[in-house]
């Protein structure tokens, strides 16, 4: 029996939640898998799956397996990618993950930049809104924008954005322009739900914190599509200021408000620490950080 193998198998089975899952994913037939599952645990002498018509769930055993096998795998790919030049050479895969409208605007370029001037790496560039756990969906690096809930992650500041109502000229012609977060009640607003709640926005002056109730005519669940409907004239949006961005310079929104906005969040590329920084991640944060800091002034 080939441990190294029987382990990975067996982490595929956790991480995808089913032997079918880990049959998918590792591009196994299911029997295959449930035979190595089993073979590991006759090895053993222990069992380290429960195994249930809805789920599987390790058992103590398994816990105690599974943390090792982790780890066990975990140093061998590093010896694999000492040994292949990772730590001295720039060489290798990356994978990425970034905001949407981020992303694309920014992010990518500096990805194809990247990898035009390192022709031995490959990249996997992941857009989502949604927060993604490092280590469960094996990310490289990540771009972050607020404050981190995880203070191990490594973090390099790029700059700051806000949170920024805005407008179209032609809606502030129609329906006036509000001077204070309280007169959002009387406007039409469209929320990228994605951000905040459809139901109220939150604001800040010199007495703190304050929610005031609005009405969400249209509620979407990208950025753009927020950004596109206030430009169209629908109502009063509330989007990160980079969302925004070619919208206000072209002269089709406006802000509003800016007077009661939150402090400025913070945009950081954060990784997951370890010993020995490969080559290709130090590369590509240092590249990276150079030109997005200059987007962030």
């Amino acid at each position: 029996m080939d441990r190294l193998d029987a382990m990975t198998v067996l982490l595929g089975v956790i991480e995808g939640g089913s032997l079918s899952a880990a049959s998918r994913q590792l591009r196994m037939p299911l029997a295959t898998v449930s035979r190595k599952v089993s073979e590991l645990e006759a090895h053993l002498g222990a069992q380290l799956l429960t195994r249930t018509n809805r789920r599987i769930q390790l058992t103590e055993a398994g816990r105690s397996y599974v943390e090792a096998a982790r780890e066990i795998l975990a140093r061998v790919d590093e010896a694999e990618r000492v040994a292949a030049g990772e730590y001295s050479t720039v060489k290798g895969d990356l994978t990425m993950t970034a905001p949407i409208v981020f992303g694309r605007l920014h992010v990518l370029p500096v990805v194809v930049d990247f990898l035009k001037a390192n022709p031995e790496v490959n990249m996997r560039l992941s857009l989502g809104d949604r927060l993604v756990n490092l280590i469960d969906d094996h990310i490289d690096v990540a771009l972050r924008i607020g404050n981190l809930p995880d203070s191990n992650l490594i973090a390099t500041k790029l700059g700051t954005i806000r949170r920024v109502v805005y407008g179209s000229p032609s809606y502030v012609a129609r329906h006036g322009q509000p001077g204070h977060p309280h007169e959002l009640a009387d406007h039409d607003c469209i929320t990228f739900e994605g951000l905040m709640s459809n139901r109220s926005w939150s604001f800040a002056d010199e007495r703190g914190e304050m929610a005031t109730p609005i009405h969400s005519r249209l509620v979407v669940n990208t950025a753009e599509a927020a950004v596109d409907a206030a430009v169209a004239g629908l109502g009063l949006t509330r989007v990160l200021s980079y969302q925004a961005a070619r919208a206000v310079a072209d002269r089709l929104l406006v802000p509003l408000l800016e007077p009661f906005e939150h402090p400025a969040l913070p945009v950081q590329l954060v990784y997951l620490p370890q010993g020995l920084v490969p080559m290709k991640l130090r590369a590509f944060v240092d590249f990276a950080a150079l030109r997005l800091r200059a987007v962030l002034k």
